[in-house]
């Protein structure tokens, strides 16, 4: 069984990832994670509920321990009533502090609370609800379980050579101002892959991503997923296994590519680079190579 998510759901944020996430949570796109837009002092804060419906429970639970998270998150369960297509299912969303309680009736796109930072974020990602779904017979508390999730809207591939420059930086990442999106607000769009689809994961700090759309298959039915002529690894479904493979800006190696789909007039190649700095305004050109080479 699969979730299909409505287009009104993905509608009210402005960025998503179903496979930029170390957790297996995630895996097989079991988990999205949805970035509102709304900043406040350089931060999103706002947490709009994706579904309609009853809260049943909030918890606090225990995160591991970093420098710069508390060691706590917070569990939102919801009694999904509303798009149709979600009626009846669990909703489980983490990263929220809430201001909801048991028993209370929210609308969709009502606040749930505000969005902390908590240790299950790596200090490049910004902040988001972590949200899966699950059938009533299934554990809602367990982290990984949720159903499948699959999307009503297609996001636009959108062409990339790999080159750029920095438009913003911070001590662990550094965003581009390629590829641009071609029109803001108007849909999500993606890194495209060669032959078509668009990428999602990180790439390769984290285990596997994603890619939606289909290119040409090996003959195990597999497929071969490749950026600007560099392979990235084997796709099986719409799930990448990626190689053993390097990312490199200006041929120097960084942590890898945080690939996902946005709406936004800021969207454009995110670079993971903690253990590299580079200045608004630097030219990059990026590429991924077999790490064997």
């Amino acid at each position: 069984m699969a979730v299909t998510l409505p287009e009104v759901v993905l509608g009210q944020y402005e960025r998503f990832s179903l496979y930029n996430s170390p957790y297996p949570a995630h895996d097989g796109g079991c988990a999205i994670d949805l970035y509102p837009g709304t900043l406040v002092d350089g931060r999103t804060t706002a947490a709009p509920s994706p579904v309609a419906g009853t809260v049943t429970e909030t918890r606090t639970v225990r995160a591991p321990p970093k420098p710069y998270a508390p060691e706590h998150d917070h569990v939102t369960l919801i009694d999904c009533e509303g798009p149709a297509a979600l009626a009846g299912l669990t909703v489980r969303i983490l990263h929220v502090e809430p201001t909801v309680e048991s028993g209370d009736w929210i609308d969709r796109g009502d606040s749930l609370g505000r969005l902390v930072r908590a240790g299950f974020f790596a200090p490049w990602v910004d902040n988001h609800l972590h949200v899966g779904f699950r059938a009533p017979e299934q554990n809602p508390y367990r982290a990984s379980g949720s159903l499948p999730i699959d999307l009503e809207v297609s996001p636009r591939p959108t062409a990339w050579d790999g080159n750029g420059r920095v438009v913003s930086s911070g001590e662990t990442y550094a965003v581009l101002d390629a590829p641009a999106h071609p029109d803001p607000g108007t849909g999500f769009v993606g890194v495209r892959a060669d032959g078509g689809g668009v990428l999602d994961g990180g790439l390769p700090h984290y285990d596997g991503g994603g890619v939606f759309g289909r290119r040409g298959s090996l003959e195990d039915g597999s497929e071969s997923v490749s950026l600007n002529g560099d392979r990235l690894g084997v796709a099986d479904g719409r799930t990448i296994t990626w190689d053993d493979v390097t990312v490199t800006a200006n041929g120097d190696p960084i942590t890898g590519l945080s690939l996902f789909c946005a709406r936004d007039g800021d969207f454009g190649a995110k670079l993971i680079c903690p253990d590299r700095t580079f200045d608004v305004g630097e030219r990059v050109r990026v590429r991924v190579r077999s790490s064997e080479s």
